[in-house]
């Protein structure tokens, strides 16, 4: 018995081990990255104010063109614009995601940093989308969002905190997913992300409807080293991080409620501070 859980510790041990050098290849991607986008949006802007004293030009010799031609040029343009528009938001996007991971990276460590929880929250849930379908190809959930508007900036550590929401909808996709394989094509995944306050406390729920825990399972859920998932998908550490970030570096609360067969929901209520 004690040989096996010291072999288990070493396993997690080299585990953290190789993603301590992950996050450090991570950061300096993330470092090499910063330059290509912005280059990528600042001309997508510069691009579209082109485009505008392109229309200026048209307009003062509107009388060489005809109108069917005036038309299709009103509409191409139009449309490059509103091209120019996506490359620009999805690459400032992208910068976003970067700032993330540098910041998970340099963050000085229980440094509480004014913070737009919204975004933060949005911007980890599709990292941890995206990651699980380049895992499991083909996967597909529905995503529905809702975030209060207005939220001001809140003091939270930003490292700890993203790492909280991304190991929580990291287990809500592999719910959902684990439980479309034995489902199939009659069941759609569904994972509903909620932010708002209440009380003076912020409020984050994650709902799913993938597969619900057993009462071991709830029972164990924050035990060290449990997972129910195969040998190399779960380290068993994720929820005793996520709620020592959140009930210990937060001073919050974290409860959940799940019904086997049915989903599960995770709520963090953290005390604003401002």
């Amino acid at each position: 018995m004690i040989m096996n859980e010291t072999e288990q510790l070493r396993q997690q041990l080299e585990k953290q081990e190789k993603l301590a050098s992950l996050g450090l290849l991570s950061a300096g991607i993330a470092h090499e990255l910063r330059n290509p986008l912005d280059f990528v949006i600042n001309y997508s802007k510069v691009s579209t104010g082109l485009m505008d004293e392109l229309l200026d030009v048209v307009k003062r010799h509107a009388d060489k063109f005809s109108d069917d031609d005036r038309d299709d040029v009103d509409e191409i343009v139009s449309l490059l614009k509103e091209n120019m528009k996506k490359i620009a938001d999805n690459g400032e996007r992208a910068v976003s995601i970067v700032q993330g991971i540098l910041l998970s990276s340099r963050g000085k460590e229980d440094e509480y940093v004014p913070t737009d929880v919204c975004k933060i929250v949005k911007e980890y849930v599709h990292l941890s989308y995206h990651a699980m379908r380049a895992n499991h190809p083909g996967f597909n959930s529905d995503i529905q969002e809702q975030y209060e508007e207005g939220l001001p900036l809140m003091m939270v550590i930003p490292q700890d905190f993203s790492r909280a929401v991304l190991n929580i909808m990291n287990n809500a996709f592999y719910a959902v997913w684990h439980k479309q394989q034995s489902e199939g094509e009659a069941y759609a995944p569904k994972v509903d992300v909620r932010v708002w306050t209440e009380n003076n406390s912020l409020m984050i729920s994650f709902q799913d409807n993938g597969e619900g825990m057993t009462d071991e399972v709830k029972q164990r859920l924050f035990e060290n080293f449990f997972t129910t998932k195969p040998i190399g998908l779960g380290t068993g550490l994720g929820m005793n991080i996520t709620r020592n970030i959140i009930e210990n570096k937060h001073g919050g609360k974290i409860t959940f409620d799940s019904t086997l067969g049915e989903g599960t929901t995770f709520k963090f209520t953290i005390p604003v501070r401002q």
